[in-house]
C-alpha cells in the first residue's frame, strides 16, 4: 500500500496500514491499541468540528452549549450549584466561574447564594437560556443521530455498551501510573 489517500477522506491512512508500518518498521511496538484509538480520535474530532458547526450556525459555543444542557437536564426549577456544575461538564470550578460569566452577561444564567448558608453559588436557566437550549439541542442531537444513522438500532446499542466498557476501564487505568515510570 502507498499512502496516496485524499486528505479529506475519513479513511486516510487507515487505522490498519499505520499498525502494519510500526511493525514493519519497529518489530514489537505494541500495535494492538491502533486500529481502536486512532479511528477515535478521528471520530471524536469530526464529530467535534461537525457539532462545531451546528452550534456557530445557532449561536451558541460549545462551552455554553454544555453549560446549559446541564441545568436543563437538571429540571425545573432548572438551577444547579457551580461545584456540581464543575463536576458534571468535567472543568476546573475556574473553567465554570468564566462559562457562568459570559452566559451571565448574555442573559442566559443568573446566578445566587445558595440558600443554605454556605458559600455555595447556585446557577439558574433564564428564560431566555431555556429558549436557546430547547432551539439548540434539537439541531445537535438531530445532526448527530443522522451520523450515527448508518448503524442499526441493534449494532449502536451494542457499540453504546462497547465504548462505555472501554470508556469507564481507560479511566480506572488512566489514573494509575504508567508501567513505564
Amino acid at each position: 500500500m502507498t499512502d496516496n489517500y485524499p486528505l479529506d477522506s475519513p479513511n486516510t491512512y487507515p487505522a490498519a496500514e499505520i499498525a502494519r508500518a510500526w511493525q514493519r518498521e519497529r518489530p514489537g511496538t505494541p500495535t494492538d491499541s491502533i486500529e481502536i484509538v486512532t479511528p477515535l480520535w478521528r471520530l471524536a474530532k469530526l464529530f467535534a468540528d461537525d457539532r462545531r458547526r451546528v452550534l456557530a450556525d445557532a449561536g451558541i459555543d460549545p462551552a455554553t452549549l454544555d453549560l446549559l444542557s446541564v441545568l436543563r437536564r437538571a429540571g425545573a426549577p432548572y438551577e444547579v450549584s457551580t461545584r456540581e456544575l464543575a463536576r458534571r461538564t468535567l472543568v476546573t470550578a475556574g473553567a465554570i466561574s468564566q462559562r457562568v460569566a459570559r452566559a451571565e452577561d448574555a442573559g442566559l444564567v443568573t446566578r445566587r447564594a445558595a440558600d443554605d448558608g454556605t458559600r455555595a453559588v447556585v446557577v439558574t436557566l433564564t428564560p431566555a437560556g431555556h429558549e436557546l437550549i430547547e432551539r439548540t439541542v434539537d439541531q445537535v442531537l438531530t445532526r448527530e443521530a443522522e451520523l450515527v444513522a448508518s448503524l442499526s438500532p441493534g449494532a449502536r446499542t451494542q457499540l453504546a455498551g462497547q465504548l462505555q466498557e472501554l470508556l469507564d476501564q481507560v479511566a480506572r487505568v488512566a489514573r494509575q501510573p504508567s508501567s513505564d515510570s
